[in-house]
C-alpha cells in the first residue's frame, strides 16, 4: 500500500512533541492512527482533537520498557483495523549529566526507553509485518547518533544504537522498510528530563535555535508516502541556523 491514506500506523511516546505532532499530521493525510504513551489523560485529548479535524485516531496506555505492553499496543492496533502498515517508534527520554555525576538510574532509564523501548517496538511489529508480506518500521533517533558531546555521552550513545540496530534490520528484511528518522533541535519537552541543574541551564542556550515537532513529522510522513520499494532509510532534519 503506498501512500499514506488508510494506512494503519501506530506511534509510541505520543503525548507531546514529534509524537503528538506526527499524529496529528499522518491523521490529517488519512491515516488511521493508533497513540500510546504513559500519559492517558494526554492522549484522549489528541484523539479528540484528531477527531474533531475528520481523522481516525484510537489510544492506549504504553510503557516501552515493556515487551507485553507494545505487544499488546500493536495487537490493540490490529484489533482496531485489521493490520499494521507502520510502527514509529519515537519514545525518548534525555536526562543528560556529565558521567562522572554517577547518575546510574538515569542511564538505565535511558537505555530503557530509547534502546529497548525501539526493540520491544521492532519485536512486536516484525512478525506482523512479515506475516502481511511487507510494512514499515521507523525509528527516530537524533543528530546525538552521530556525534557526542560532553555530558550526553550515554544519551548519544542510545541513539547511535539506534542508528546500527536500524540498518542491520534493514539489512535482514527486503520486504520490509526500515527508516531512521534524525532530529536536530526540535521544540519539544525531550530536555525537561534533564535533572542537573547546571546541563539544564546549558541546554536552555543550546535549544535556542530549534525546529517545531510539525517539521519532524513532515518528515516522518515523507518517508510513509513513499512507494512500497523505496525505503527512505535516513532522514536528518535540523534547524538551518544550526551547526550541530
Amino acid at each position: 500500500m503506498s501512500g499514506i491514506e488508510g494506512k494503519v500506523i501506530a506511534i509510541t511516546g505520543a503525548s507531546s512533541g514529534i509524537g503528538e505532532a506526527a499524529a496529528r499530521e499522518l491523521a490529517r493525510r488519512g491515516a488511521r492512527v493508533v497513540v500510546g504513551a504513559r500519559r492517558t489523560e494526554r492522549l484522549e485529548q489528541l484523539v479528540a482533537r484528531i477527531e474533531a479535524d475528520g481523522g481516525i485516531a484510537r489510544q492506549r496506555a504504553l510503557d516501552v520498557t515493556r515487551l507485553d505492553d507494545v505487544q499488546a499496543f500493536v495487537e490493540f492496533a490490529r484489533e482496531q483495523f485489521g493490520r499494521l502498515d507502520v510502527i514509529v517508534n519515537n519514545a525518548g527520554v534525555m536526562p543528560l549529566s556529565p558521567l562522572s555525576a554517577l547518575k546510574i538510574d538515569e542511564w538505565n532509564q535511558m537505555i530503557d526507553v530509547n534502546i529497548r523501548g525501539v526493540l520491544h517496538g521492532i519485536a512486536a511489529a516484525l512478525p506482523v509485518m512479515q506475516a502481511q508480506g511487507g510494512g514499515q518500521i521507523i525509528n527516530v533517533a537524533s543528530t546525538a547518533g552521530h556525534r557526542v558531546w560532553p555530558s550526553a555521552a550515554v544519551y548519544c550513545a542510545t541513539k547511535h544504537a539506534v542508528l546500527a540496530i536500524s540498518e542491520g534490520l534493514r539489512q535482514e528484511h527486503d520486504t520490509l522498510r526500515v527508516t531512521v528518522v534524525s532530529p536536530g533541535v526540535t521544540t519539544s519537552e525531550l530536555a525537561e528530563t534533564t535533572s542537573d541543574a547546571g546541563i539544564k541551564a546549558w541546554l536552555q542556550d543550546f535549544r535556542q535555535v530549534a525546529i517545531p515537532a510539525e517539521a519532524v513529522a513532515r518528515a516522518i510522513a515523507y518517508a510513509v508516502e513513499q512507494p512500497d520499494d523505496v525505503d527512505v532509510s535516513e532522514v536528518i532534519v535540523r534547524p538551518a541556523a544550526s551547526a550541530n
